[in-house]
């Protein structure tokens, strides 16, 4: 075997003298300080060594060390055996770096992870310059990129993917959401229920289309759906009465009966009749009570039922495309205008009975409000409209003001319906 060059290490020497595993705490704490950039010298023990501990520390200094519970080296003592024996000329660092490796600074490797824990946010950052919805979420979502990713290298795979997608949302048309990732990423399962990416997606969307938070399945699937990704063709659904357009829909609208689109009927055969005016409600039971009153005579009539579905925005942009003019009421809270302000963001659409004038005359005239709560939100469509429910602080839920809506139903429907 040829020898190592002058003042090089003797590796086959140094694993027998210092890499033997009775000496690996030795060399555990001296690598320690060398990281810390603390210097080699001082003493270093172990507490309750056993035996053949103690023998291997006699058998590198030459010499017994003294009796006791604990096992105390002097650094400096072991760096002189190493340069006096030749097994390792420039000392004990250079015996640590060549049984374990470069040692490299706690210092320098904490601003090295820094950095590539900067540079992995980039793509969401860069995002978030493009599009100034998502950047509030782009700012506070580094915690929730940390936990998914772990690594800055796997970060800064996640953030580039994540802003891919994001980049290209909401989709218009709607568009299956594996069709959808295989385009996009590759792969059809990229944005598959629980990996890291579908859930920091999901995040991104909710900042982007104004989706409340939630969980479950179902929750997933509208909050995919918000973005015109689609779980499937069935589930997404949007309540109407008295639209026409296909021979289904006529029907029913001779009978005045509510009808449930699915968003598959939408893409498919979408309504050939566009009604001048369409009111859109948010929720059931205004439909409902419509339908009792006036029956097929009722002016058509569109339900978010919540948020508003895949297939409610695609009948809602399909009839805005075609002329008709979209008028909306929902709940006077701060729930309520986060739908509206949904909604708005995917069509235009002008308030019916839902301004601050509207909120005022409910809220004076009707006893035993339920408190405001919850984070404000904004009113767009009328600003004085969110700063009178500050002021009077109390929720009107839509049903309060269903007699007004019936009764302006009813005056469209003797007087035809003009925008």
């Amino acid at each position: 075997m040829n020898a190592p060059p002058p003042g090089a290490v003797d590796p086959d020497r140094l694993r027998r003298l210092l890499g033997v595993p009775e000496l690996a705490w030795l060399i555990e704490r001296a690598r320690r300080r060398l990281e810390r950039e603390q210097p080699l010298t001082g003493t270093v023990s172990l507490t309750a060594p056993t035996e053949a501990q103690r023998v291997a520390v006699e058998r590198l200094l030459g010499r017994a060390p003294r009796p006791g519970r604990s096992l105390a080296v002097r650094l400096h003592a072991v760096d002189e055996v190493l340069r006096r024996s030749g097994v390792s000329p420039d000392g004990l660092a250079a015996a640590v770096e060549s049984l374990t490796g470069p040692v490299a600074s706690l210092r320098q490797t904490r601003q090295n992870e820094s950095r590539g824990w900067q540079e992995a946010y980039q793509p969401l950052q860069a995002l978030a310059r493009n599009q100034p919805r998502l950047a509030d979420w782009a700012t506070g979502t580094e915690s929730l990129v940390r936990r998914l990713a772990r690594t800055p290298e796997a970060a800064g795979r996640l953030s580039s993917a994540a802003a891919k997608v994001l980049r290209e949302l909401p989709a218009e048309p709607a568009v299956s959401l594996p069709a959808f990732a295989a385009r996009a990423l590759g792969s059809a399962h990229a944005l598959d229920d629980g990996t890291p990416l579908a859930t920091l997606t999901l995040s991104g969307i909710r900042a982007l289309t104004g989706f409340p938070d939630g969980n479950g399945a179902a929750w997933r699937r509208e909050a995919w759906a918000s973005a015109g990704l689609l779980r499937d063709e069935l589930s997404s659904t949007v309540l109407t009465l008295n639209l026409r357009g296909t021979p289904a829909l006529d029907w029913l609208a001779e009978t005045g009966e509510p009808c449930v689109l699915t968003l598959r009927q939408l893409t498919h055969q979408r309504p050939r009749a566009t009604p001048p005016v369409v009111r859109i409600c948010e929720n059931p039971a205004i439909l409902a009570a419509a339908a009792d009153t006036h029956g097929p005579d009722c002016p058509p009539l569109v339900c978010l039922q919540g948020q508003p579905s895949a297939a409610a925005l695609t009948l809602l942009r399909h009839l805005h495309a075609d002329g008709a003019a979209l008028f909306y009421h929902g709940d006077f809270d701060w729930g309520g205008f986060r739908i509206a302000n949904v909604l708005l963001s995917h069509v235009p659409w002008r308030p019916w009975r839902f301004t601050a004038t509207d909120y005022r005359a409910l809220a004076a005239t009707t006893p035993q409000l339920p408190p405001l709560t919850g984070t404000p939100a904004a009113s767009p469509w009328d600003p004085a409209l969110a700063q009178a429910l500050t002021e009077f602080g109390a929720r009107v839920e839509e049903e309060v003001a269903l007699a007004d809506l019936l009764a302006d139903l009813g005056r469209a429907a003797e007087d035809g319906d003009i925008p």
